[in-house]
């Protein structure tokens, strides 16, 4: 990003941090012995409004790692056969690095200092991602390593819901359970329910106020 322009309001929203929506679809709950099948992520820009929306969406179908665990009752969930002669899976290593080349450019251009995974259940996939980044040695990861936003708490705040059907239904969000349990479809369900939430907080008279990025919030002294 150019350092002449204004920052993006993005990059003063979050705390710096440059909101990118992830979910997997995943062989099992363990992180460290359960494949990865499906990555997908969702980028989010901001109106001269101060609200948040979904910009672009990427999915990959990923290769399990070799060794990897694969539950059968996961399998069936999701409906998944990652041994599907026409998946075309891709190994985790190089999945990674085309995410990342993603979430890097959106930082830059949003002048932000780094990413935070937005999730529903998030712990759940920033987890898978961060086993994944230590299995493959990637040195340069762009997500914060702990810090997360999920919005099964936000929904349940906001909704009193959790299951993420029911939160967008609330939400006015449309859902099509038959579409479920695809990376990409829950991504994009997932970034519109948060783009609601954060937006719907600004209007109540949340942070910022009157969307506005520049007002400063009050001090922790």
């Amino acid at each position: 990003m150019d350092e002449t322009q204004p920052k993006s309001p993005l990059a003063q929203r979050f705390r710096g941090f440059y909101p990118v929506v992830i979910d997997l679809e995943c062989g099992g709950f363990n992180c460290r012995t359960d494949a990865i099948l499906e990555i997908a992520a969702t980028t989010l820009c901001i109106d001269e409004e101060g609200l948040l929306h979904p910009e672009a969406s990427y999915d990959w179908h990923v290769e399990p790692f070799p060794g990897a665990n694969l539950e059968p009752a996961a399998l069936e969930f999701t409906g998944i056969d990652p041994h599907h002669p026409d998946r075309n899976g891709i190994v985790e290593a190089q999945v990674l690095g085309e995410l990342f080349k993603v979430v890097r450019s959106k930082i830059r251009e949003h002048g932000c200092t780094r990413a935070i995974l937005v999730g529903h259940n998030a712990h759940f996939d920033h987890g898978f991602v961060m086993a994944a980044v230590e299995r493959c040695g990637i040195k340069r990861n762009p997500f914060h390593p702990f810090t997360v936003f999920d919005t099964a708490t936000l929904a349940g705040l906001a909704y009193g819901h959790t299951v993420l059907a029911r939160a967008c239904q609330l939400a006015g969000v449309p859902f099509n359970n038959l579409e479920a349990h695809s990376a990409r479809y829950d991504t994009e369900r997932t970034a519109e329910l948060f783009c609601q939430i954060v937006n719907r907080w600004q209007q109540l008279g949340g942070w910022p106020p009157n969307g506005n990025s520049d007002f400063a919030p009050p001090s922790n002294s």
